[in-house]
Protein backbone atom coordinates (compact mmCIF):
# COMPACT_ATOMS: atom_id res chain seq x y z
CA UNK A 1 0.00 0.00 0.00
CA UNK A 2 1.56 3.27 -0.57
CA UNK A 3 1.66 6.06 1.71
CA UNK A 4 -1.26 8.54 0.37
CA UNK A 5 -3.06 5.55 0.44
CA UNK A 6 -2.48 4.65 3.56
CA UNK A 7 -2.61 8.29 5.37
CA UNK A 8 -6.60 8.33 3.42
CA UNK A 9 -6.97 4.93 5.06
CA UNK A 10 -6.42 5.98 8.56
CA UNK A 11 -8.80 8.84 8.18
CA UNK A 12 -11.59 6.70 7.22
CA UNK A 13 -10.59 4.42 10.12
CA UNK A 14 -11.11 6.88 12.92
CA UNK A 15 -14.86 8.52 11.73
CA UNK A 16 -13.03 11.44 10.03
CA UNK A 17 -15.31 12.15 7.60
CA UNK A 18 -14.74 15.81 5.83
CA UNK A 19 -11.93 16.82 4.67
CA UNK A 20 -10.03 20.17 3.33
CA UNK A 21 -7.01 20.26 1.62
CA UNK A 22 -4.77 23.81 0.00
CA UNK A 23 -2.67 22.77 -3.34
CA UNK A 24 0.54 21.46 -2.37
CA UNK A 25 3.28 19.65 -4.65
CA UNK A 26 4.31 17.31 -1.36
CA UNK A 27 0.85 16.52 -0.45
CA UNK A 28 -0.58 16.11 -4.03
CA UNK A 29 -0.63 12.46 -3.40
CA UNK A 30 -3.15 12.41 -0.73
CA UNK A 31 -5.28 14.88 -2.12
CA UNK A 32 -5.58 12.70 -5.43
CA UNK A 33 -6.29 9.60 -3.14
CA UNK A 34 -8.82 11.99 -1.29
CA UNK A 35 -10.53 12.75 -4.79
CA UNK A 36 -10.89 9.07 -5.47
CA UNK A 37 -12.46 7.77 -2.41
CA UNK A 38 -16.37 7.93 -1.54
CA UNK A 39 -16.15 7.40 1.75
CA UNK A 40 -14.67 10.95 2.40
CA UNK A 41 -16.08 14.54 2.03
CA UNK A 42 -13.02 16.47 0.31
CA UNK A 43 -13.73 20.16 0.27
CA UNK A 44 -10.94 22.20 -1.76
CA UNK A 45 -10.28 25.41 -0.15
CA UNK A 46 -8.38 28.58 -1.31
CA UNK A 47 -6.85 29.69 2.11
CA UNK A 48 -5.82 27.87 5.28
CA UNK A 49 -8.21 29.83 7.18
CA UNK A 50 -11.14 29.55 5.68
CA UNK A 51 -10.38 25.59 5.39
CA UNK A 52 -10.70 25.43 8.97
CA UNK A 53 -13.68 27.62 8.86
CA UNK A 54 -15.19 24.42 6.52
CA UNK A 55 -13.92 22.44 9.26
CA UNK A 56 -15.78 24.22 12.10
CA UNK A 57 -18.65 23.93 10.40
CA UNK A 58 -18.26 20.09 9.56
CA UNK A 59 -17.35 19.90 13.43
CA UNK A 60 -20.74 21.80 14.58
CA UNK A 61 -22.78 19.28 12.28
CA UNK A 62 -21.52 16.26 13.56
CA UNK A 63 -18.49 15.12 11.33
CA UNK A 64 -15.03 14.69 12.37
CA UNK A 65 -13.06 17.07 10.22
CA UNK A 66 -9.56 17.40 9.37
CA UNK A 67 -7.56 20.30 7.39
CA UNK A 68 -4.19 19.17 4.96
CA UNK A 69 -2.29 22.28 4.02
CA UNK A 70 1.20 23.09 4.22
CA UNK A 71 3.12 25.20 6.61
CA UNK A 72 4.17 28.55 5.07
CA UNK A 73 0.43 29.60 5.60
CA UNK A 74 0.41 28.73 9.14
CA UNK A 75 0.64 32.53 9.79
CA UNK A 76 -2.85 33.00 7.97
CA UNK A 77 -4.17 30.61 10.57
CA UNK A 78 -2.91 31.83 13.50
CA UNK A 79 -6.04 34.00 14.68
CA UNK A 80 -8.79 31.11 13.58
CA UNK A 81 -6.88 28.40 15.50
CA UNK A 82 -7.27 30.57 18.61
CA UNK A 83 -10.24 32.56 18.70
CA UNK A 84 -12.30 29.45 16.70
CA UNK A 85 -10.62 26.09 17.04
CA UNK A 86 -8.96 26.46 19.98
CA UNK A 87 -11.68 28.35 21.88
CA UNK A 88 -14.40 26.17 21.42
CA UNK A 89 -12.32 23.45 22.27
CA UNK A 90 -12.96 21.38 18.71
CA UNK A 91 -10.31 18.79 17.46
CA UNK A 92 -8.85 19.68 14.38
CA UNK A 93 -5.75 17.16 13.05
CA UNK A 94 -3.70 18.87 10.04
CA UNK A 95 -1.16 16.83 8.07
CA UNK A 96 1.32 19.87 7.51
CA UNK A 97 3.69 19.60 4.34
CA UNK A 98 6.91 21.22 6.10
CA UNK A 99 8.58 23.12 3.46
CA UNK A 100 11.92 25.02 4.50
CA UNK A 101 14.33 22.78 5.55
CA UNK A 102 17.91 21.29 4.01
CA UNK A 103 17.21 21.17 0.53
CA UNK A 104 14.16 23.38 -0.44
CA UNK A 105 14.77 24.42 -3.62
CA UNK A 106 13.06 27.97 -3.35
CA UNK A 107 14.20 30.53 -0.46
CA UNK A 108 10.79 31.89 0.30
CA UNK A 109 9.97 28.51 1.82
CA UNK A 110 12.77 28.46 4.20
CA UNK A 111 11.15 31.61 6.56
CA UNK A 112 8.19 29.85 7.74
CA UNK A 113 9.65 26.93 8.44
CA UNK A 114 12.12 28.71 11.19
CA UNK A 115 8.94 29.86 12.66
CA UNK A 116 6.39 27.28 12.12
CA UNK A 117 7.52 25.08 15.40
CA UNK A 118 7.94 27.99 17.48
CA UNK A 119 4.19 29.26 16.80
CA UNK A 120 2.55 26.10 17.05
CA UNK A 121 4.23 25.64 20.83
CA UNK A 122 3.18 29.20 21.41
CA UNK A 123 -0.42 28.33 20.62
CA UNK A 124 0.30 25.05 22.81
CA UNK A 125 -0.53 22.83 20.11
CA UNK A 126 0.92 18.86 20.21
CA UNK A 127 3.04 18.55 17.08
CA UNK A 128 4.82 15.55 15.77
CA UNK A 129 7.46 15.51 13.27
CA UNK A 130 7.19 12.09 10.20
CA UNK A 131 10.68 11.85 8.53
CA UNK A 132 10.31 8.34 7.70
CA UNK A 133 7.51 6.61 6.37
CA UNK A 134 7.33 4.34 9.06
CA UNK A 135 6.58 7.55 11.06
CA UNK A 136 2.92 7.16 9.81
CA UNK A 137 2.45 3.82 11.80
CA UNK A 138 1.38 6.93 14.07
CA UNK A 139 -0.76 8.56 12.62
CA UNK A 140 -3.76 6.70 13.70
CA UNK A 141 -3.04 6.90 17.14
CA UNK A 142 -2.42 10.86 16.76
CA UNK A 143 -5.83 10.88 15.18
CA UNK A 144 -7.27 9.25 18.19
CA UNK A 145 -5.60 11.90 20.59
CA UNK A 146 -7.26 14.64 18.70
CA UNK A 147 -10.49 13.22 19.11
CA UNK A 148 -10.38 12.58 22.83
CA UNK A 149 -8.58 15.94 23.58
CA UNK A 150 -10.64 18.15 21.75
CA UNK A 151 -7.61 19.89 21.12
CA UNK A 152 -5.79 20.68 17.32
CA UNK A 153 -3.28 18.60 16.46
CA UNK A 154 -0.27 19.07 13.98
CA UNK A 155 1.65 16.44 12.27
CA UNK A 156 4.20 17.98 9.98
CA UNK A 157 5.30 15.92 7.54
CA UNK A 158 8.64 17.08 5.82
CA UNK A 159 10.32 16.84 2.35
CA UNK A 160 12.37 13.23 3.77
CA UNK A 161 9.11 11.69 4.54
CA UNK A 162 7.59 12.38 0.99
CA UNK A 163 10.88 11.32 -0.82
CA UNK A 164 12.54 14.43 -1.17
CA UNK A 165 12.03 17.73 -2.78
Amino acid sequence: MDIHTQIVDDLVANDIGFVTTVPCKQLAGVIAELETRSDILHVPANKEDEGMGLCAGAFMGGTRPAIIMQNTALGVTINTLATLIQYYRMPLPMLISYRGELGEPIACQVEMAIHTKALLAQLQIPTYHFHHRADAQELGAILKYTFMCNKPVAVLTDATFWGGY
